[in-house]
């Protein structure tokens, strides 16, 4: 048989429960990227799945958002495939445009072989582009507990004991929508965490036009992929790592947000600024710092970290530093903090955020080209930034540019 809709039934209570353990980390993650990637990994795990990848809901669109295949790609290494940026029409001219637009679960032995009579298609040129072969699919809706379609889940190739690309067990193509149904909040959850920092953003881009939504997603998205590679390379508990990338990548996002503070003569002075104007835009690395001096979550934590930090060198000679009252009305700034003195959070901001400095067009100069900005992070290992940071930027370039392409300013 080509293709056909799941028709869930009962299983014991104890195969319930086993989904319901899986799904628990999702309440632990803030960010929309780290749920899609926790998603697709218990979903894959629970259906021996060799690749799988989630759409969302924009408008009468899918678009993209996050991908998984352990036949083309190296487990735990930072991947450009996932900030590919692309979207297909909610119709039936594809598998997972169909699956939106009925809101059936579909399940598929072999995408080559469909039925003359199938009521949508298969598009075999990411296969050729790639040199993959897909067989088996399970196409699942993603509906919120109040009925609201936020996205499509597409796994693919099942496989037995012995590595062997097999149909989806009609057990799994029943299970998967309950854990579908949890992860369709999760993604709601993430998507409005999101949303919601990004408005703060458009707050601070009020004051400083070059403080963008474009800007701080790529501040983020790069942040999240250094620290990927560093806590692999440290081989940081993947639970951990997950959490703590999931983390940064909003955190940062907020690294400026305490140019709010800043009044605008100096913000957005097209011209170099005098030694006391550049004193008084010091201080919003401290204003930032102060936004979430109530801290009630890790989130607010590592924010504070960074909005306070990301202007400090690893050589000693950056800003604010050491200081003892942050929210003394003139604050003092301290001694210059150095290396490991320096959060690391804010170390991979702090290089994260010159990079994309330099690549942007500003009010006070034209975009650099890749080529010379690379050369001014190279030059600045072990003054500027931390060396390994460094080294870590550059093992992920192609990363790096895959990021710069999805979030175009």
């Amino acid at each position: 048989m080509g293709f056909r809709p799941s028709q869930y039934v009962q299983y014991p209570s104890s195969e319930i429960t086993s989904i319901m353990k899986r799904i628990e980390e999702f309440n632990y993650l803030q960010d929309i990227d780290a749920i899609l990637d926790k998603i697709l990994e218990e979903a894959r795990s629970l259906s021996n799945a060799d690749a799988g990848s989630i759409f969302i809901v924009e408008s009468d669109r899918l678009r993209f958002g996050y991908v998984h295949n352990d036949t083309l790609f190296k487990q735990d290494e930072a991947n450009e495939q996932i900030y590919v940026d692309f979207s297909v029409p909610i119709n039936s001219q594809s598998i997972v445009g169909y699956v939106a637009l009925t809101g059936n679960t579909v399940a598929i032995d072999d995408a080559y072989h469909l039925p003359p009579d199938s009521p949508f298609g298969f598009n075999a040129a990411y296969d050729r582009k790639a040199g993959y072969q897909t067989r088996s699919i399970l196409a699942v809706p993603l509906y919120t507990f109040h009925g609201r379609l936020v996205g499509v889940m597409q796994l693919i190739n099942a496989k037995d004991e012995k590595g062997r690309v097999i149909p989806f067990f009609k057990k799994i193509q029943d299970l998967i929508p309950l854990l579908a149904n949890n992860a369709a909040v999760a993604i709601d959850r993430g998507i409005m965490n999101r949303e919601m920092i990004l408005r703060m953003v458009k707050m601070a881009e009020l004051r400083d036009p070059m403080e963008t939504g474009a800007h701080v997603q790529r501040v983020g998205a790069y942040s999240a992929e250094i620290y990927h590679q560093w806590a692999v390379k440290h081989k940081i508990d993947k639970q951990e790592k997950n959490r703590q990338k999931d983390l940064i990548r909003l955190a940062a996002m907020l690294h400026d947000v305490g140019k709010v503070g800043i009044p605008d003569h100096i913000l957005k002075k097209p011209d170099k600024l005098t030694k006391n104007e550049f004193n008084a835009i010091k201080r919003h690395t401290v204003y930032g710092g102060r936004l979430f001096m109530n801290q009630t979550s890790s989130l607010d934590q590592m924010s504070m970290q960074i909005a306070l930090c990301h202007h400090e060198k690893w050589d000693g000679s950056g800003y604010p530093g050491k200081i003892s009252n942050i929210m003394q009305k003139d604050v003092k700034m301290g001694s210059p903090r150095q290396k490991s003195e320096i959060p690391l959070p804010a170390r991979i901001v702090a290089l994260a955020d010159v990079y994309d400095a330099l690549v942007s067009r500003r009010s006070y100069k034209k975009s650099w080209s890749r080529e010379k900005a690379l050369d001014v992070i190279e030059s600045g290992a072990g003054e500027h930034f931390d060396p390994e940071i460094v080294e870590i930027f550059f093992q992920i370039l192609p990363v790096i540019h895959a990021i710069e392409n999805k979030f175009k300013g």
